[in-house]
């Protein structure tokens, strides 16, 4: 079932649209097929090489409305999709165009990669929210990909089921605010965490949660034990992002955190774990009985290998069509929903 949540404000970018990006095979097949006056309806699907979580499919259609708003007097084209958020199985159609050729065919390559990219991180976002549950997970991939598609990434870890997303690009298209504490170099250069702490909580609006790194310079018990008396009622939680350097965050700490936390009269704050986390981590910590109240995971979702999607037409002028080893002629899906390219 589709996720509900805002429809996303996708902004195609204009080396997409002029082609730039696009295997040069597409605009040579445009060429040729230009001068010699070939030009047909044809019908395109685009399905799935493995199972997965769909995303990618609203960005996919904004660009086919940007493209097909440019391609005056042509037959009124035909998309059909999928929703961001469909569990998907493979070989299913996800998309399915009715166009002149020469009014998309220049685009197969953008619409195949942004639906690989964007399925795989939601995908793997799946797979680690479903481990974590019912803890909930904090997307926080931005830094391990280029920026240019960070805001994509973290949009297709919220699709994926995450709760929140570190950038506010990612977090807009989600319909969300951005998820995010203080930064090392921010309780560094204070040289205390909680002068760090309160400066954050003067100076942040009221709105953000007070959510303060432990683990900088001091034992992370203690400096729970002295963020959390310094805050008080202001204090949401503390974050555990303990270095590999120093055996990184365990159980075992956290339990003590806990403990010595509801010991000292501060049984509300939680505590987020964060720090090379992947399904393996989560079931350690699940299977320890860790009071995590909820996971920051990074790289596990950005380095996500992307499902692959291919591109085949099925028929041209109505005729049914089809390279060797595919079935000539549409492949049913009831699933498929008939897009409104005018919005």
């Amino acid at each position: 079932m589709t996720n509900q949540r805002p429809s996303p404000h996708f902004l195609p970018a204009a080396d997409v649209l002029s082609g730039e990006t696009a295997d040069v095979y597409f605009d040579r097949a445009r060429t040729i097929l230009a001068a010699e006056h070939l030009d047909p309806v044809v019908t395109m699907e685009i399905f799935a090489r493995g199972d997965g979580i769909l995303c990618g499919a609203e960005e996919a259609i904004a660009y086919l409305r940007e493209i097909f708003a440019e391609a005056n007097g042509h037959a009124t084209p035909i998309v059909e999709s999928l929703h961001d958020g469909d569990r998907i199985t493979a070989k299913e159609v996800v998309l399915r165009i009715q166009a002149r050729y020469s009014a998309f065919g220049l685009y197969e390559t953008a619409l195949l990669g942004i639906l690989a990219s964007g399925s795989g991180w939601a995908t793997a976002a799946r797979r680690i929210v479903d481990a974590a549950d019912p803890i909930p997970v904090i997307g926080f991939g931005a830094r391990h990909v280029h920026p240019s598609v960070a805001d994509q990434m973290d949009y297709a870890s919220v699709v994926g089921g995450c709760i929140g997303a570190s950038t506010p690009a990612g977090a807009r298209l989600a319909g969300l605010a951005p998820t995010g504490t203080m930064p090392h170099a921010l309780v560094l250069i204070f040289g205390d965490t909680v002068r760090a702490a309160e400066a954050f909580d003067r100076h942040i609006d009221p709105d953000v949660p007070r959510v303060v790194l432990v683990d900088t310079f001091k034992d992370e018990a203690e400096e729970s034990l002295r963020v959390a008396d310094a805050l008080g009622d202001h204090l949401w939680g503390v974050r555990l992002d303990t270095p590999s350097e120093r055996g990184r965050v365990t159980p075992e700490l956290v339990k003590e955190v806990r403990a010595r936390l509801d010991q000292a009269g501060h049984p509300d704050v939680k505590i987020v774990v964060s720090g090379g986390i992947d399904v393996d981590r989560i079931g350690v910590f699940k299977d320890a009985g860790a009071p995590v109240d909820s996971f920051a995971v990074g790289s596990y979702i950005s380095k996500a290998s992307p499902i692959d999607f291919t591109g085949d037409l099925k028929e041209i002028d109505g005729r049914p069509v089809a390279k060797r080893g595919r079935i000539p002629g549409r492949t049913e899906n009831l699933r498929l929903e008939r897009i409104d390219l005018q919005r």
